[in-house]
Parts: C-alpha cells; structure tokens; sequence
C-alpha cells in the first residue's frame, strides 16, 4: 500500500469534515497529502474549516489511528478504495455525498455493468420471501450484481438467492469489516467471498450503531443501478434507501403488495406516489432498465487535438479515458487548480471540443 494511503485515512478522520467538505478540502489544497502539510494560516482560510478542524490537521494526531487501520486492512488482505481511485464504484463516485474512503474484502468488481440493489424489511413474510427468490431467479441470464445491506429478512433472502443463480452479490456494511452483523449471517458473508464481497466506509472497531446504518444505505442505493423493494413499512431502512436512490435519480422499483398488509404498505405508496415502478417480475426489470439484450462494450477511437495548452490536454486525456465526468473528479485527477480547471473548460466548450452537461459534468463532443 502506498504511503499516501495513511492521509487518505487520515482525512476521513478529521472531525466535523464529511465526504462533501473533504472534498472540497482536498480541492483547495491540491491534493489529500498536501492537506496535511498546509499551512496553518492557509487552512484557517478556507471556508467551513474552524480552529478545531485545524489543529487535528496540523498536528498530524489523526494519522496515528490511519497507522493502526493500515495495519488491519494488511492483516486481513482489505483493499481500501479513496475516491479518486479507479476501484472505486463509478456509479457512487457520481453522488456528491459518496464516501471519501471505503474498504472492500471481496473476488469482484464494484463496476459490475449491471448492478441492482434489493432491499426490504428484516421481517420478511413467506410472500416476499418468494417473490425475492422468482424475480432473483429470473435475472440469472442478465449478469446482474445483487447489492443489499446482509440484514435480516429481504437482504438474506438476496444475498442467498444471488448465490443460489451463481450472480455475484455484495454486502454493504454499517460497521467494521472485522465483524459480520447479526451475526448469525457470517455463513453467508463467507459464501459471499467466493461470488462477490463485504463493503463498508467504517474503520475496524465500529460497532453497528444505529445512525450508521442511512450512511450505508445511501452506498447501496448510489453504487447501483436501481433499487428495488420488496415488502415494508412505510418508515424503515429500505424506504430511506428507496428514497435516497430516488434523490439520486436512479430508477426505483418496488413489489405491490396487499393493502391491509403491514408490509406491504411502504412498496404500495412508493408506487402510489410514482416514486418506484411496479414490478411483479424479473422481465419488468430487464424491460425499464433496457436489460433485454447483453451488448459488446465498444472502445471510441482516441481523439487527438491540437493547439491546446498543458492543462487543456490534461483535462481532454481525462474525459477520454473516463467518458461523461464531473468537475470534481477532474478536479482530483488532474491536480489542476479550481479556478483553472472552470477557465480550461470554458475553452475547450468554446473550441467545441467539450460538451457541459446537467450538474457541473462534461464529456468530449
């Protein structure tokens, strides 16, 4: 592991700083090491960042618990995944509050090309339970990335069955990777290993607390394509994912259900509300995410431009190799100043060379 690892532990720890001002920390300073090697005055002038904030940074006293956890993802062969990172799940890359920092244990990729999250309530009836297992059935052929949350009930009852038709599957953590919770789904976890993986933004020793658990719906609901509910109340876990994917203009889905039916409630007023597509089985899914048929990836041939300044070509590179790109990530990858990086898309749109796009995104014409 590099030693820029520790400060990109290390920023994640800061306190008061969450994804979205670590973010824009890392872009003032240039970069997540030369966070930590600002000056005291200089960081004192950046906006949102107090006296508190400031004396962890300089000195250096978060660092030493970045050391320890290096120490366990070594230990237990954990890769870390930073933002920047090309590991790092492309899709939640995209939300603004995606974490800073996630580690994963696990045999697959995070940018599976189609990925579905599957959530539901932890007291599932034997009608969801069945309705889990056909539609799960039913997406065998498509290669589909069953994402859930190992809870009781609905996301078991996913995880199971996406093992059972040989899809690959991940678990998303709210707490630690140095323990599985409940724990009477470490079986499974393990079985996980083999076709998919653990996930989590929380450092070993995290005990599963119970405002943890949004922050790891907000993971599920942004590393995937779509979300899909099946049985639950009208508050709970998986509508706060179902809404969170929803804020995230992903496509929800859920399973009708009943209407005198407890759990049936919350599926039936995400439909009711238009805010989830009713799904009653596998084809409905394949037929509003366009699953129908498995297209070959094809490669655009490399553009080559002239007449463009060193920062300019910089930027072009990016967008070649990464496609459609927020100005964030061009930001991180290119280490170009804010104020520069605005000036050079401006530009490069002006030269027709670059398109923006909605939410400060821009790709090659």
């Amino acid at each position: 592991m590099s030693d820029e690892l520790i400060y990109k532990i290390g920023i994640t720890l800061i306190p008061s700083i969450g994804s979205v001002n670590g973010k824009k920390l890392i872009s003032y300073c240039g970069g997540v090491e030369a966070v930590f090697k600002e000056k005291r005055a200089a960081l004192m002038k950046i906006p949102g960042i107090g006296t508190h904030t400031v004396n962890k940074i300089v000195n250096h006293s978060v660092l030493k618990r970045a050391e320890k956890e290096i120490e366990f993802l070594n230990k237990h062969a954990i890769q870390p995944l930073f933002f920047t990172d090309k590991d790092y799940p492309k899709r939640l890359f995209h939300c603004e509050d995606g974490p800073l920092m996630m580690f994963y244990k696990g045999n697959k990729s995070l940018n599976h090309a189609r990925t579905l999250a599957v959530v539901g309530t932890r007291r599932s009836t034997s009608y969801g339970r069945v309705q889990c297992e056909k539609i799960i059935e039913g997406l065998r052929e498509k290669d589909v990335m069953i994402v859930s949350g190992l809870a009781y009930g609905i996301d078991s009852c996913a995880h199971r069955n996406a093992l059972k038709n040989e899809l690959p599957t991940i678990g998303v953590m709210g707490h630690g990777l140095d323990r599985v919770y409940p724990a009477e789904n470490r079986n499974l976890a393990a079985s996980m290993m083999e076709n998919g993986g653990l996930l989590s933004e929380f450092l070993s020793g995290t005990n599963p607390d119970r405002e943890n658990f949004p922050k790891r719906n907000r993971i599920v609901a942004g590393m995937t394509d779509a979300t899909l509910v099946i049985e639950s109340g009208v508050k709970g876990g998986a509508i706060i994912t179902a809404n969170i994917a929803f804020s995230y203009s992903r496509d929800v889905m859920a399973v009708p259900g009943k209407i005198n039916e407890p759990y049936s409630k919350g599926c039936n007023f995400l439909i009711k509300t238009n805010r989830a597509a009713l799904v009653e089985s596998a084809n409905d899914i394949t037929n509003i995410m366009g699953w129908e048929d498995v297209k070959k990836e094809v490669k655009a041939e490399p553009r080559l431009f002239t007449d463009l300044t060193e920062n300019e070509q910089t930027l072009i590179d990016i967008l070649q190799e990464s496609g459609e790109t927020g100005i964030d990530e061009l930001m991180a990858k290119s280490k170009i100043p804010v104020s520069q990086v605005s000036s050079c898309l401006l530009n490069l749109e002006f030269q027709g060379m670059v398109i923006s796009l909605p939410g400060k995104r821009y790709k090659l014409r």
